[in-house]
């Protein structure tokens, strides 16, 4: 076989020089010298045959040397052995002629399979190796560990991005590991979808995180507008999802904790799954981060949580903004009731429930308890 008629494969002058040069002439005179034992009867019949083959194919895949070139150096390698024999065939000769041509024939059906599955099952080793690394990476980018300006920009997240932090609301909790990660399969498969391919992106058995760094101007993505309806559709059940900017890499681990912050809050004070961002629950969150004074205005409302009624028409007065007549309808009470109970809640407590600063006091305690951490 000469350069030339290699060199009528399609990108074959891509290849390493070693390749070219040395390893596939190895390979084209194996194959030429399996075919001369098969002619002669001395082959034997099976893998052993062909594990140089396979041998060979692993290479390429490891090397990125494209499914169809590989094929195509074993095709024109067959029909440039063909082409000799038609050559050197005598007059007379043309029965010979056509049984070379079965066995050359036998032994293509027998050499591509063995390459193709050696060749995808390198690939196929080696993909899953990149995307358990992919994972591991984007695993320690949410949860903070260290990484290098390196792994940032391999990443695409020098500049920061937009942390989406995502949970499944499902009955009964957090699923059965096997049900768990069907779940993120089809949580990944639709973030794929939405996303493209390789998303950085890191699920568990109810959720996740997913960042989506900025574009070549530095600016944060635009989401799509039917993301929680997909996202909601592959869980099988409504999905929060918590939406953060970062301004660098090595933010995006700060937005991702306050992103799981902005999840508990907003599930926590009844608002409906679907898209949540931190302006959302900004109040609750600024009441909800403890302090040295946090303990105290908690106890504050030890008395109220003793009588159920007055903790639940508290509920209900701070839910429907301080309205009493909706409060009234919400609870099923006359208004003069709320107003006896909102009373009571003013002696327990020594807040003064008609005005602002009682009202602000009230609902730091009442936030302290009920969402605190």
């Amino acid at each position: 076989m000469t350069q030339q008629a290699f060199e009528r494969l399609p990108r074959y002058e891509e290849l390493p020089g070693e390749v070219k040069d040395v390893e596939m002439a190895a390979t084209a005179r194996h194959a030429v010298r399996l075919f001369l034992r098969r002619v002669e009867g001395r082959a034997e019949e099976g893998d052993l045959e062909y594990r140089y083959f396979r041998e060979r194919a692993a290479q390429r895949a490891e090397e990125g040397v494209p499914l169809h070139l590989l094929l195509g150096t074993h095709l024109l390698g067959q029909h440039v052995l063909w082409q000799a024999l038609c050559e050197s065939a005598e007059p007379g000769e043309e029965a010979a002629l056509n049984e070379l041509a079965g066995w050359l024939l036998l032994g293509q059906a027998r050499i591509v399979p063995a390459v193709a599955e050696s060749y995808l099952e390198e690939r196929a080793a080696l993909d899953s190796e990149a995307r358990e690394e992919r994972r591991t990476l984007v695993r320690a980018l949410v949860e903070g560990f260290p990484l290098t300006p390196a792994r940032y920009q391999q990443l695409g997240v020098s500049g920061g991005g937009l942390v989406l932090r995502l949970r499944a609301e499902l009955p009964g909790g957090a699923p059965e590991p096997v049900a768990g990660r069907r779940l993120a399969r089809r949580l990944g498969t639709a973030v794929e979808r939405l996303f493209g391919p390789d998303p950085l992106v890191w699920l568990e058995a109810d959720g996740g995180v997913l960042v989506l760094p900025r574009d070549e101007n530095g600016e944060l993505p635009e989401l799509p507008g039917e993301l929680t309806e997909r996202l909601d559709r592959a869980a099988g059940a409504p999905v929060r999802v918590a939406v953060l900017p970062a301004d660098s890499g090595a933010g995006i681990a700060a937005a991702a904790r306050t992103a799981a912050e902005v999840l508990r809050l907003a599930g926590a004070l009844g608002r409906p799954p679907g898209l949540h961002r931190l302006a959302d629950v900004q109040l609750e969150y600024h009441l909800s981060r403890p302090d040295e004074s946090s303990a105290g205005l908690a106890a504050l409302l030890d008395p109220v949580y003793e009588r159920p009624e007055l903790l639940a028409t508290l509920r209900a007065h701070l839910a429907e903004r301080q309205d009493r007549r909706r409060t009234a309808r919400v609870l099923g009470l006359h208004p003069n009731t709320v107003d006896n109970r909102l009373a009571r809640i003013g002696e327990l407590t020594g807040a003064e429930v008609g005005t602002a600063h009682g009202l602000a006091l009230l609902l730091t305690a009442y936030t302290l308890r009920e969402l605190r951490p």
